[in-house]
């Protein structure tokens, strides 16, 4: 039995792609999960070696903004994520870019900071769009950083980054903050590993763990 296999356990490889993490930012049109509007996807892929060390493979990436015939105009809003009325009409797409995004993911595990609204955003977009969602699993890594870290505490991702020193190009900008969740990951691992819990089963886990003793 191979180290990847021991880590994931028998028959894993049959529902996920073990090897292939994707890490996403959404931008959106504001907070309201449930009536505001997905403007934007990026995302990178994290892969694995036979040692399961993960890297962040750039060239591995998808970014992609949809259109909309009605634009946002909530200049406050475009400012934080810079995505303006014409960057939004000349978008591709919703269903186009959602189908994309759906291929390219594959069998990988999705993992966000907060994923609760990212998988919101998406699916609800995907629902319309296609008529569908995808079903792939996912992981919050803010359970998982508090989890791992349990002294430092932090809830929010710019803490985590001065923690780890993760400097961050354009902050709320999808690409620029994927990004930077990819290292936070890969910041986390050596302890993951010390904890017995290097994998996406393990990290589930331990996050489940997270939020009923916080729930508690």
């Amino acid at each position: 039995m191979t180290l990847w296999s021991r880590l994931f356990g028998a028959g894993a490889s049959r529902a996920i792609d073990e090897r292939r993490w994707v890490v996403l930012d959404v931008e959106t049109t504001g907070l309201d999960m449930h009536h505001d509007r997905l403007l934007a996807i990026a995302a990178v892929a994290v892969t694995f070696d036979d040692a399961a060390t993960p890297c962040i493979a750039l060239r591995d990436s998808f970014e992609a903004v949809l259109h909309h015939d009605s634009a946002s105009t909530d200049k406050d809003n475009i400012l934080i994520h810079g995505i303006g009325v014409g960057a939004q009409r000349a978008g591709a797409p919703p269903r186009e870019v959602l189908t994309a995004f759906e291929r390219w993911t594959g069998r990988s595990p999705l993992l966000a900071f907060h994923a609760a609204f990212d998988r919101t955003m998406i699916e609800r977009a995907m629902k319309t769009a296609l008529q569908r969602t995808a079903n792939n699993p996912w992981l919050d890594l803010d359970p998982v950083a508090r989890a791992l870290h349990p002294r430092f505490g932090a809830r929010a991702l710019d803490d985590w980054l001065d923690h780890f020193g993760i400097s961050c190009a354009v902050r709320h900008q999808a690409a620029a903050d994927t990004l930077a969740t990819a290292e936070l990951l890969l910041r986390l691992w050596p302890v993951a590993r010390q904890m017995q819990c290097a994998s996406f089963v393990g990290l589930k886990e331990l996050a489940e763990n997270q939020r009923w003793l916080a729930g508690a």
